[in-house]
Order: C-alpha cells, then sequence, then structure tokens
C-alpha cells in the first residue's frame, strides 16, 4: 500500500516563522498588550482564531471575539509588510519535486490563511491549481486538532496511518499523533530534537533538503 506525505507550510517548506513570531508581536502591541517573543514563538502553528486567543489568555487580555479579530487582522497586515524577506526553505522545492518524480502522493496543509498560503505556493514555483493544499479555513478545528490533517489525506485517497506529517512545530506533531499518522519534525522552526520527539516525532530533520537525503529512512518507496 502506498505512503504520502501531508506537509506543513511555514517553518517546514517556507522560511517565515520568524517573520509570523514580528508580525503577531505588532498585533499585539496595537493592542496595547506585551508578550515576550520567545512566548508568541512557542505557539506558532496553531490555527490563527486559537493562537490569538492563546496569547489573549497569557496575557491575561480580554478574550473576546472582537479583539480576537483585530489582534488577526493586526497579524495579517505586519505579515504582508514582511512577505519579501521570505524565502523558501533549502532544499523545499526539490524534495517536492523528488516526490512527484517517485510518484509518491503529497500535500500541503497549513493553518496559515489562504492569502499568505497563496503567496508561499509562487514562493515555491507551485502552481495553485495543481497543488493539493488544505487551510484551516476548510476544517472546524485547527492544530492541534488533527481534522486538518484527516481531511487532507481522504483527498488524497490515503489511510491516515500511511501518511507522515511533515511539520517543524509542537502542533503538527501532536496533531499527527492523535490520528495515528507518522510525525516526521523538522528543525526549520526553530524547535529542538527533544521537544518535537516528546511531540510525536518519529524522525528529525535538519530541513526539507536534510529530509530529501535521507527519504530512504522513511520507506517512502510505493511498492
Amino acid at each position: 500500500m502506498k505512503s504520502a506525505f501531508i506537509f506543513d507550510l511555514d517553518g517546514t517548506l517556507i522560511d517565515s516563522v520568524y517573520q509570523h513570531v514580528i508580525a503577531w508581536s505588532e498585533a499585539l502591541t496595537s493592542e496595547g498588550l506585551s508578550l515576550p517573543v520567545s512566548k508568541i514563538h512557542r505557539k506558532i502553528g496553531m490555527s490563527g482564531e486559537l493562537f490569538a486567543k492563546q496569547l489573549l489568555r497569557e496575557i491575561g487580555g480580554d478574550i473576546d471575539l472582537e479583539r480576537v479579530k483585530r489582534v488577526k487582522k493586526g497579524q495579517s497586515e505586519a505579515f504582508d509588510r514582511l512577505n519579501g524577506q521570505i524565502q523558501p526553505l533549502p532544499g523545499a522545492r526539490a524534495l517536492l519535486l523528488a516526490l512527484t518524480g517517485a510518484q509518491i502522493p503529497w500535500a500541503i496543509a497549513t493553518s496559515g490563511s489562504p492569502e499568505a498560503t497563496s503567496s508561499s505556493l509562487e514562493k515555491l514555483g507551485l502552481d495553485s491549481s495543481q497543488t493539493m493544499v488544505l487551510t484551516g479555513d476548510d476544517v472546524e478545528h485547527g492544530k492541534p486538532e488533527p481534522d486538518l490533517f484527516l481531511a487532507t489525506a481522504e483527498r488524497l485517497g490515503v489511510p491516515i496511518e500511511r501518511v507522515y506529517i511533515v511539520g517543524d512545530s509542537v502542533w503538527d506533531l501532536l496533531g499527527a499523533r492523535r490520528c495515528h499518522a507518522l510525525g516526521v519534525g523538522l528543525r526549520s522552526g526553530g524547535v529542538g530534537d527533544e521537544e518535537l520527539q516528546r511531540a510525536g516525532a518519529i524522525r528529525v530533520y535538519e530541513d526539507p533538503a536534510d529530509l530529501l537525503d535521507h527519504l530512504d529512512e522513511l520507506a517512502t518507496h510505493p511498492k
């Protein structure tokens, strides 16, 4: 039975984690709130709405719907201004081409907005009309809930137990574990081996280029 890959986007294929951190920091500051960037970084990878709620809860701010919307809007605007700094991670494009060449199904499942996702696909040289991508808008519950991964696996037509979910955050790997997929961690989002492994990673690699160099470890080639 064939295997498949589901990739997170930010910090996994695109080097954008720290731009997200800065954008969230600016959005909170615009609301008169302050939180160390290290704490913001720890929550990158969650769905946007859950992320905003978690940050406001940690600060002790009011968690009302309008404030969450303002923070999310501010983050999106700040991230757009930083977009020119963002590039694909080493080996990202080559990894996807290698999987396609080996006829190994793959897709992208991201918590990012459709607008930010479209921009990232362009940076990867991917045609959005020919790339399977699901965002948090496509499911009721975002990461770390497994809904996004389950929906993507169903779209791929591969049993979730045969899917490698590749991500850079503990939220990706917790989601993978909750749906009984195989979690693969990348350090390219700034999280270390031990934390990724505790969250459920069966293997940890430096970045997409390192994963490409070790694809044989995952026994991915279809039979």
